[in-house]
């Protein structure tokens, strides 16, 4: 059974933009994944509290019969190969890539909990997942919601941009 997954993908050390380019190519040379959809860049302050460089995110639909715990571990070996470092929660990384919605499926478990906990939260989740989601999307209204909210209350920045102006962070 094919599932229709969302992922987002940021970057903040490193080439970014080259960074979220290997993940997506890795992620689009599994035989059990197909990319159904890429959003544009965007350049976005970090949220945590730890200083550090802005984020390059995008958000991804992809195909996959993978489990969500088998696309988890591929996902880790991604993020392993391109030297993602797990030392500060919410700290720097070469690639994050975070499963956002598994079909419909919730799920509490510690290693995988959907939909993604923090995604109502993230104006550099939500704009590049609303950019590309479905129609037809059951979480549409939420999103749009939550993008409402945050755009008023909080001051993350978030601003689309070009590969090719190669932006400094």
């Amino acid at each position: 059974m094919e599932h229709s997954v969302y992922l987002s993908l940021g970057s903040n050390l490193g080439d970014r933009f080259e960074n979220l380019s290997q993940g997506q190519q890795r992620l689009a040379a599994h035989p059990q994944i197909v990319v159904q959809k890429v959003s544009a860049y965007y350049q976005t302050s970090p949220v945590g509290g730890v200083v550090q460089d802005d984020f390059i995110n995008q958000a991804m639909l992809i195909q996959t019969s993978l489990s969500g715990e088998e696309l988890l571990d591929y996902i880790h070996e991604i993020e392993a190969e391109l030297l993602r470092k797990r030392v500060i929660i919410w700290g720097p990384r070469t690639l994050d890539i975070d499963i956002l919605f598994y079909d419909e499926l919730e799920s509490d478990h510690p290693d995988l909990t959907l939909p993604h906990p923090e995604v109502f939260n993230r104006l550099f989740v939500l704009i590049p997942l609303q950019e590309i989601m479905e129609k037809d999307f059951i979480h549409t209204e939420a999103i749009t919601e939550a993008i409402a909210k945050l755009e008023a209350t909080t001051d993350q920045r978030i601003e689309r941009v070009d590969k090719n102006d190669r932006i400094k962070p």
